[in-house]
């Protein structure tokens, strides 16, 4: 399969191409008995651009046929995962370019209604179907309110005795819940994402090893544990295209300079292309006081609203991988 070949799929200039050339590129793929790497990558060069120009069929689509696919790219695969459930499903159910830390950062990022595909993948990793369960006992299922009414259609709001409460939890407390589920996961006993085999480690042995796993939810969490924030506060400061915030945080924690910029690089790889660019991340980071970055960091406020799992677009297509 080469580009060439995907190339006459373009020459019909309707207003579906992006979508027909979608759908094609990835049936063409599937065909493949065993694809090379360089056609992995040649799919996902095509792909990956039109994603945000084709429709929730076409995703559907594609993510059910690289469910099936031995060989699947294992970007566009993640890309489809951070979709909504009923997109997703198929791969998180099926697809094996999925590893146990992706999964986990799914679950993370998207919650119950990911966890519960997850949770029916065979052979499934028996510390991800422990969080599973777990999210599983926590998530009540919500009575339909229109029954209840319906058994007491002359119930006076005025006079009506207030039903006791129930164990009802809003997305955003299901959210909070996997948060802390993924904290336990991290400790340093665990086996998934740990790489060092150091039994004691340090807040930035945490670091360091979330920020090079390449998902942001790790790192996220291991940051928002390390400064006793909250994690949807470090999120939003995230955001921020410059890392002036990195460095209170860094400096907060006392992280020496070696360390510091070795966390920075691998969050910011684009920034640091030249000895002045280095050379000015140890100037600032020597200028700032432990006082002056406790006071900014104590700023740091969350804007996403509790009852909100879904992570903002920006932070969902940019998982802090070095630019290939």
């Amino acid at each position: 399969m080469s580009s060439s070949d995907f190339r006459q799929i373009t020459i019909r200039s309707d207003a579906q191409r992006a979508e027909r050339l979608f759908r094609a590129s990835v049936s063409a793929f599937c065909s493949l008995p065993r694809p090379s790497r360089r056609e992995i990558a040649q799919l996902e060069d095509l792909a990956l651009p039109l994603f945000d120009l084709v429709s929730v069929e076409a995703k559907r689509y594609v993510a059910a046929a690289l469910s099936e696919c031995a060989y699947p790219p294992a970007g566009l695969v993640r890309r489809l995962c951070d979709e909504t459930v009923d997109i997703a499903a198929p791969l998180l159910i099926r697809s094996g370019a999925l590893t146990d830390i992706d999964l986990i950062a799914f679950i993370g990022r998207h919650g119950y209604g990911h966890a519960r595909a997850i949770g029916r993948r065979p052979e499934l990793n028996p510390a991800i179907a422990k969080l599973v369960a777990a999210l599983e006992r926590k998530v009540v299922p919500l009575r339909p309110r229109e029954t209840v009414s319906a058994q007491r259609p002359q119930a006076a709001s005025s006079t009506a005795v207030p039903a006791a409460p129930t164990e009802e939890r809003a997305p955003g407390d299901a959210a909070e819940e996997t948060r802390r589920r993924l904290r336990a996961m991290m400790r340093p006993a665990s086996t998934l994402i740990s790489t060092t085999g150091s039994r004691d480690r340090t807040p930035y042995d945490r670091l360091r090893e979330t920020v090079l796993s390449g998902h942001a939810a790790f790192f996220q969490t291991a940051l928002a544990d390390a400064l006793d924030k909250d994690f949807s506060a470090v999120r939003d400061v995230s955001e921020d295209p410059s890392y002036a915030w990195l460095l209170d945080a860094l400096r907060m924690l006392e992280v020496g300079d070696e360390k510091a910029f070795l966390v920075t690089a691998a969050l910011y790889p684009a920034l640091f292309g030249d000895l002045q660019a280095i050379r000015l991340f140890l100037l600032r980071y020597a200028a700032i006081s432990r006082e002056e970055a406790s006071e900014r960091i104590a700023s740091w406020k969350s804007s996403i609203a509790e009852a909100s799992t879904e992570p903002p677009a920006s932070l969902r297509s940019r998982d802090m991988r070095a630019a290939r």
